[in-house]
């Protein structure tokens, strides 16, 4: 009997065990860690590629984790993708960008990050630390890491300023503003008073005249561009509305104020537009982008928007005026990146978030249009919006307003039961009163109305 073929499956063997041993097998060994994005920006083609160039780059950095991408068809589809997702036990590592109202559809589902903090002795130093308390839940839990934020600033029309012989609005954060000689306070009651000698109608008379024609109006002096109520009410005086223990809504008195001041700048000082003005022609594109609004006071996303004013007018930022207490607060958009709760590995999606907010925070926050949390991702900002925006812009005031975040529980955006059905409920109120039904309304009425209803919708069944 021959032995050749016993000794040719022998050798077989022993070779698959050489290979086997030369091999790496970390290939094998590597965690997976699937980043999702389209809940917020990310889908575009130029954001998809810079995305795919960053999970390489990540991969080719390490040997242990094998990040993958996983990109909504739209934003508009996100939702439903993720919910299928989730249900199907089969969620993603990890989720973002996203912004504070786009993780509420979502609230239960996220990882407290605070553990995996102290887990991997992450130094969260390297962010102001008013950033990292914006994160920060009301039940002390940290719902991600600071990443892309979009401070409320005031964005003027220098040219405006100079043909009403205004003086332009602080530099600096704490500075006067300087009124008919006078130092007095960058305040919202400061606002108001040069909104009138910036709103100007058809014969060239201002709202201070008492020949001013409202109904012939063809400049404005202030406006909050495409803002909820919500975060109206927080730029004049940040609060809160709901009280998650008891579960109940309560719009305190200092956002009653709020909306009567904004009431009053539309329908008795007629500075800001409303909605049957902030549709015509005057104001195209947009309020500001038209060239004749003086003031809008807007986070720093509206950069996004102002193309058409290369060339047409010259414009501005400055900080944001003190609220009604006199205390200085900024209220922020923020994105971030969340790990999900059901993640089998969250350790690991820490390690690519840490990437995600540091080593690559320069490169996605340029490719969505954001400002970056990490100071040290900020100067390329500042080069790649200088150059889109060639004029003397103080971009230092984004810097600036980082230290003056309002925390987490004081979001303009913090979660509320059935947040879909309250948001619009928000929408609503606001709509009214910049209808031309509004010039009529009992406000304060209206705002017990809100109140009950957004009552009904937090004691409601959540969705």
């Amino acid at each position: 009997m021959s032995r050749k073929p016993l000794f040719s499956v022998m050798m077989v063997l022993v070779l698959a065990l050489v290979v086997g041993a030369v091999l790496p097998t970390a290939a094998q060994e590597k965690v997976t860690i699937t980043w999702f994005v389209g809940l917020g920006t990310g889908t575009n083609s130029e954001q998809i590629a810079i995305q795919e160039q960053v999970v390489a780059d990540f991969n080719a950095s390490q040997s242990e984790i094998e990040l993958v991408l996983n990109i909504a068809a739209s934003n508009e589809t996100s939702r439903d993708t993720l919910s299928t997702l989730l249900a199907a036990g089969t969620p993603p590592d990890i989720v973002g960008p996203v912004g504070v109202a786009g993780s509420n559809s979502f609230a239960d589902q996220w990882a407290d990050v605070q553990p995996l903090v102290d887990a991997a002795g992450f130094d969260l130093s390297v962010f102001d630390p008013a950033l990292v308390e914006l994160y920060r839940n009301a039940d002390g839990t940290l719902g991600g890491l600071p990443f892309a934020v979009y401070p409320a600033v005031t964005y003027y029309n220098t040219d405006l300023f100079d043909e009403a012989g205004l003086e332009y609005p602080p530099a600096e954060f704490g500075a006067p503003y300087v009124l008919d000689g006078e130092e007095v306070p960058w305040n919202y009651d400061t606002v108001a008073e040069i909104a009138k000698i910036l709103t100007v109608d058809a014969n060239g008379n201002d709202a201070t005249s008492p020949d001013f024609d409202p109904a012939a109006i063809e400049q404005f002096g202030v406006n909050f561009q495409w803002a909820r109520i919500r975060l109206i009410w927080t730029n004049l005086q940040p609060s809160s509305y709901y009280d998650a223990a008891t579960n109940t809504i309560n719009v305190p008195d200092e956002w009653r104020a709020a909306s009567q001041w904004y009431w009053d700048r539309i329908w008795v000082d007629n500075t800001a537009p409303n909605a049957t003005y902030a549709a015509s022609e005057v104001l195209q594109p947009s309020a500001f982008a038209s060239g004749n609004l003086g003031i809008s006071i807007v986070p720093l996303w509206y950069t996004c928007c102002l193309d058409s004013s290369v060339g047409n007018f010259n414009w501005n930022i400055a900080p944001v005026p003190a609220s009604f207490d006199g205390e200085q607060n900024v209220a922020m958009d923020a994105d971030t990146f969340r790990i999900v709760d059901a993640s089998p590995n969250k350790d690991a999606a820490f390690v690519v978030l840490q990437y995600l907010v540091n080593d690559a925070a320069p490169t996605l926050a340029t490719a969505y249009g954001a400002f970056p949390a990490l100071p040290a991702a900020q100067d390329a900002w500042v080069e790649s919006i200088s150059t889109r925006y060639p004029l003397d812009i103080n971009w230092s005031v984004a810097g600036a307003s980082l230290a003056y975040a309002n925390p987490g529980p004081l979001h303009h955006e913090t979660n509320v039961p059935n947040y879909t059905q309250a948001y619009d409920r928000e929408f609503s109120l606001l709509s009214l009163i910049e209808s031309d039904s509004g010039a009529t309304i009992d406000l304060n009425a209206e705002i017990d109305l809100f109140e009950a209803d957004v009552q009904a919708i937090v004691g409601a069944p959540t969705e």
